[in-house]
């Protein structure tokens, strides 16, 4: 079986999750309409943002995913926090030494969750 290439958000507003998204990838979305927008990612894996209310077959409730960024130790996660904080990210859980490494968690404006962890760091 081939692995999954595609991941899709379904959210409320496509246009406001594609600024987010855009703005917290820091590239332009490769397409773009009024119900939904994919960004192609470095590694190969698309991000699609689907409006929830035009989903065949209906959708589950908007904001029940998680998406994790892996960056290279503590220092990171410690910067990566500060620098969402300033933007103005909801933040769900501050940096916190869990089993797989320092982490915290923030969250897009669907609410689906925006982890940043750093594996086997503390």
């Amino acid at each position: 079986m081939q692995d999954p290439n595609f991941l899709l958000l379904y959210v409320a507003n496509p246009t406001a999750s594609t600024a987010f998204y855009a703005d917290l990838l820091g590239k332009p979305p490769v397409e773009a309409s009024p119900t939904f927008a994919m960004f192609a990612l470095s590694s190969g894996v698309m991000l699609g943002l689907w409006a929830a209310h035009t989903v065949v077959p209906a959708a589950t409730p908007v904001g029940g995913a998680e998406l994790a960024f892996a960056v290279e130790n503590a220092d990171a996660v410690h910067a990566r926090h500060a620098a969402w904080r300033a933007q103005g990210l909801p933040i769900l859980q501050a940096p916190t030494a869990m089993d797989f490494g320092l982490t915290f968690t923030a969250a897009d404006p669907d609410g689906h969750r925006l982890r940043v962890f750093a594996p086997g760091a503390a």
